[in-house]
């Protein structure tokens, strides 16, 4: 998983960098609020971030505000870096969109815990996401199939919307994730099969008679 690291003190930066890369993260770095927003912004960007409160640029509390405000990071999970730890701040950084904050200066394994809390968060929303996705897809295909469909009385293939005729296997694959195999009932096998095959065996017979 990426991560996003927006830290203006290059001591910090490179601590993170190395403790995130250590765990298995992929870390893109930014030395500024101006420098994170640009990487926060860009399609494939990390969905978790760690920001400094305090830096050049944009501070982390205006971070979280634009990216709460914005569609394609609202849902990002952020956790705020400071050396505030009054109450108010808290507040004050929660209240900004913030999901978590660490204390500097921070303590590697309260670091790392944190970090894995916003991990499973970002795949449970993923996981969620897609599921979202596919039950949509499923109802399209469910709708697709409602309301009245003009059916042959004798050949019983079906008119799409297309105004064509087609068999109603190939129609209703069209429409649903259904796929046919053949097969014959026992009321057809009576009907149809036996009789054919008591012909083809007469048939046979007569030839060999002859």
């Amino acid at each position: 998983m990426k991560v996003l690291i927006a830290e203006d003190d290059p001591v910090s930066r490179r601590l993170l960098e190395a403790r995130l890369g250590k765990w298995g993260y992929v870390v893109i770095s930014t030395k500024d609020g101006t420098e994170a927003w640009a990487a926060m912004s860009k399609p494939d960007a990390p969905q978790l971030a760690v920001l400094d409160w305090m830096m050049p640029g944009l501070s982390g509390i205006e971070l979280c505000r634009l990216a709460r405000a914005n569609e394609a990071t609202r849902n990002n999970h952020l956790v705020l870096l400071t050396a505030r730890d009054a109450k108010e701040d808290v507040i004050s950084g929660l209240n900004s969109g913030a999901d978590d904050y660490i204390t500097k200066p921070f303590d590697v394994e309260e670091l790392r815990a944190r970090i894995k809390v916003g991990q499973r968060i970002v795949e449970l929303q993923n996981s969620l996401a897609t599921r979202v996705t596919e039950l949509e897809a499923a109802l399209t295909q469910v709708k697709k199939l409602q309301g009245l469909l003009p059916i042959c009385l004798y050949c019983k293939k079906i008119r799409n919307d297309k105004n064509y005729w087609q068999q109603v296997e190939s129609y209703i694959m069209d429409h649903s994730g259904a796929r046919f195999s053949h097969g014959i009932c026992p009321e057809c096998y009576e009907k149809v099969v036996k009789p054919e095959l008591a012909r083809l065996t007469a048939d046979i017979d007569a030839k060999e008679k002859s």
